[in-house]
């Protein structure tokens, strides 16, 4: 997104004098294009401090005077000494179609959640998270198959299409402010990784979402067999056929997990870091049927 933002700010005619941006962990799957690299390119002035917020930080863009702020899914919320700084307000590209889905992993809370549809949001930045009066926003349908990473490439095509019609209005000083009314959405925390772990104690419909909402490239969804963590990369629901919850059941071809209501049928599946699909995977869990997942 930040990629997308910047050259969205080229094509509407805007200065880029500097960005900020945030430096790669080598603990982190990188699966996003490079903002440091594109300034590079473009001969931008790009920095990645710890934080923005710091005094030296806040009094160069104080001195500075910027016009405008713009934050593409910038990791560090701005201080209300920064965003009160532009002449014309500062603004950030949210993940989803506000004012739902407020805060924090908006695209993994809405596959979890079993949403139909979210977007993408520009707004001005206030105090409060995502909480600002809205300048644009589009709405995105979500498939039953999309999972973290396709429900995203839609998001940025969303994404592209809005900065294009409403970054040449900003710059021209000719857009509306729509006010948020809060109590109409929702706001969710950020996502620990015990929060992947699977409860067989809920549907098959439920397990399914949480395993699309953060396969590839977050950290998926896991369970425990014999005392070895699995991870299930992909898994298809099935309403009718049903086990007890976590057991183990082979049925001809197809591997099952029980649930409380209906089954989950793995297609993707890490164990001790074999990755394990089709025939590998039902070979290994005919030794095991009738156990349980926990």
């Amino acid at each position: 997104m930040g990629v997308l933002g910047i050259k969205a700010l080229h094509r509407a005619g805007f200065d880029i004098p500097l960005v900020f941006t945030h430096r790669d962990s080598a603990e982190e799957n990188i699966w996003f294009n490079s903002v440091d690299r594109l300034c590079r390119q473009k001969g931008i002035k790009c920095v990645k401090p710890e934080s923005s917020n710091t005094r030296e930080w806040t009094a160069w863009i104080k001195a500075e005077s910027p016009d405008i702020i713009f934050s593409f899914y910038y990791r560090e919320m701005l201080s209300k000494e920064i965003i009160e700084t532009p002449l014309s307000g500062a603004y950030n590209l949210h993940g989803s179609y506000l004012p739902a889905y407020r805060g924090r992993c908006p695209v993994n809370w809405v596959l979890i959640n079993g949403e139909k549809h979210t977007g993408v949001t520009l707004h001005e930045m206030v105090e409060k998270p995502d909480a600002g009066p809205i300048v644009a926003k589009k709405k995105v349908a979500i498939a039953h198959d999309d999972t973290a990473l396709t429900l995203f490439r839609k998001l940025e095509q969303a994404a592209d299409v809005m900065l294009a019609h409403i970054l040449p209005q900003i710059k021209r000083g000719e857009f509306q402010k729509t006010y948020q009314d809060l109590s109409l959405g929702s706001y969710h925390k950020g996502r620990k990784p015990g929060d992947g772990r699977i409860s067989w104690q809920k549907p098959a419909e439920k397990i399914y979402n949480l395993v699309r909402g953060i396969t590839y490239p977050y950290p998926g969804a896991f369970c425990f067999h014999a005392g070895k963590k699995m991870i299930l990369w992909q898994v298809l629901p099935h309403a009718k056929a049903s086990s007890a919850p976590g057991r183990i059941k082979i049925a001809g071809s197809r591997v099952l997990f029980g649930t409380t209501e209906g089954s989950v049928e793995p297609v993707e599946a890490e164990i001790d870091g074999r990755n394990l699909k089709g025939d590998n995977l039902l070979s290994y869990f005919k030794n095991h049927e009738g156990e349980y997942l926990q």
